[in-house]
């Protein structure tokens, strides 16, 4: 194996140190993002208008739910390539890589061809605003025709995940970012030799951002003969295996839905603000802007450990499963309520970057964040235990918690005593249904058969090595020595 592997084991080493180095380029990608989101609302909605904000905003929209439902097709890659890492079995993940790059290029081109020809009823059925109508057909046409390139930038940065390398992803992702805020401005208003394309070259500026973010991230690997890089000698690992496929929609789908749970409850939330009018709802449109940064620690962590755990159930390394999940829930606390306590302290200032500040909705918003903004600790603890959990292969209980926390408390918590509570019913629901959450993934973590999953019939992490087994077995090829990649010591056992 290559020394340029490019990859880092997650199954040595101290704990703390390994979780924090890993999950800290997640959190900077999805910041990143993030402000490259705001930075893109900004070129359309200052320059380009009402109805442009509102077509970009409709199109995107429907760009996040075709993300979001492969969502959890990607994490099922990155737990099996994890698992197959962690019990040195390298061909067997890069079985799964070639499984998974031929059912994500598979399924976008077909999400590419339908999606131009589908776009504009797809608009129609989402009540876009006839003055944005034109606008948004343009712009989701060219996201229709990008798919096959966000598809296979996101399942590449969740195979090297699961290979222990979350720095490699972060720096292409952080190119596409740069490259997308660069192109905007250029091919949105025709600057030098471009084209001025409207709102059209927002859609075209993520196109070329990804699709060469995409390319040099497969120059990249190749170049470094990357443990999991598929080369043309290895062609025939781009055939479909079917074991590999049942695990990845199987797995992925339960883990996909609750991304699609979560929406939908979200969407039933703001009906509900919506109604106190809107100074309400300006302030709870405040407090998500917030809100979007307080938990992205919680997201970030819980990848880390879903990935870290992945490799440490390959090897049959049962104590740093559980070294991992309290680490996560230790680093949760400390990260996110460090975020949680300056939004408090100066609460005021924090929403009048989003507020004028003689605005009413400034003490709403005060109100309503003392009352909320505490649910992310519990959520934190959910999303890291459920990431762990998930690393074994159960997807269904993380899934039904979810769902009891969201539909079977939250929503109507907060519809039901509303007559009792105003407004307050929908505020105290979240902390409510996040702690309620918090009690049964730690409850099922304690108690629950989840270390008996298996994501695969054939090398099911209960079959994989032991701890005794891991101690005779030469060393992982990940482990090898790379000029960019430090390996931990072997911790003593």
């Amino acid at each position: 194996m290559s020394k340029a592997s490019q990859a880092r084991n997650l199954t040595e080493g101290p704990i703390g140190r390994s979780l924090l180095l890993f999950s800290l380029p997640i959190l900077a990608g999805n910041i990143a993002q993030s402000l490259n989101g705001s930075v893109n609302a900004i070129w359309v909605g200052k320059f380009l208008g009402e109805a442009a904000l509102t077509a970009t905003a409709n199109a995107n929209n429907i760009m996040f739910f075709l993300i979001g439902s492969v969502f959890g097709i990607g994490m099922a890659a990155t737990i099996l390539i994890g698992q197959s890492i962690g019990a040195n079995d390298l061909p067997q993940a890069r079985r799964v890589m070639g499984t998974s790059a031929t059912f994500f290029i598979g399924l976008s081109a077909v999400i590419a061809v339908a999606g131009w020809f589908l776009s504009h009823r797809l608009l129609v059925a989402m009540g876009t605003p006839a003055e944005s109508m034109p606008l948004a057909d343009a712009y989701l046409k060219v996201i229709f025709l990008g798919m096959p390139l966000i598809y296979a930038f996101a399942f590449l940065t969740a195979a090297l995940r699961g290979a222990g390398d979350s720095r490699t992803p972060f720096r292409f992702l952080l190119l596409s970012v740069l490259l997308d805020i660069g192109f905007n401005p250029l091919l949105i208003f025709g600057i030098g030799p471009f084209p001025e394309l409207g709102v059209a070259g927002a859609a075209w500026a993520t196109f070329f951002a990804q699709g060469l973010s995409l390319a040099a991230m497969l120059l990249y690997l190749r170049n470094k003969r990357h443990m999991l890089w598929l080369g043309r000698k290895d062609a025939a690992l781009l055939k479909i295996d079917l074991d590999i496929l049942k695990a990845l929609v199987l797995k992925g789908v339960p883990m996909g839905l609750q991304m699609v749970l979560i929406s939908l409850a979200m969407i039933m939330m703001i009906s509900m603000v919506n109604g106190y009018g809107v100074e309400t709802a300006s302030a709870y449109g405040a407090a998500l802007q917030l809100w979007t940064y307080v938990q992205m620690p919680a997201m970030a962590i819980g990848a880390a450990c879903s990935s870290m755990a992945a490799q440490n159930v390959g090897a049959g390394r049962w104590d740093r499963v559980d070294a991992t999940a309290r680490t996560g829930v230790l680093f949760n606390f400390l990260l996110t309520g460090a975020l949680i306590a300056p939004i408090l302290l100066f609460d005021r200032s924090t929403l009048a970057l989003f507020l004028p500040e003689a605005s009413p909705a400034l003490e709403i918003g005060r109100h309503l964040n003392h009352i909320a903004v505490w649910s992310f600790l519990f959520f934190g603890v959910n999303f890291v235990v459920s990431g762990v959990v998930r690393s074994t292969g159960a997807v269904v209980p993380p899934l039904v918690i979810l769902a009891i926390g969201m539909w079977g408390i939250r929503v109507p918590m907060a519809k039901l005593l509303q007559p009792a509570l105003g407004a307050d019913a929908i505020w105290w629901s979240f902390p409510t249904s996040a702690f309620c959450s918090m009690l049964m993934v730690m409850a099922y973590y304690r108690w629950g058969n989840w270390r008996k999953a298996k994501m695969l019939d054939k090398h099911a992490p209960d079959t994989l090595a032991t701890p005794a087994e891991v101690a005779s077995t030469p060393p992982s090829p990940v482990a090898d020595a790379n000029p960019e990649v430090e390996v931990e010591e072997p911790a003593a056992r």
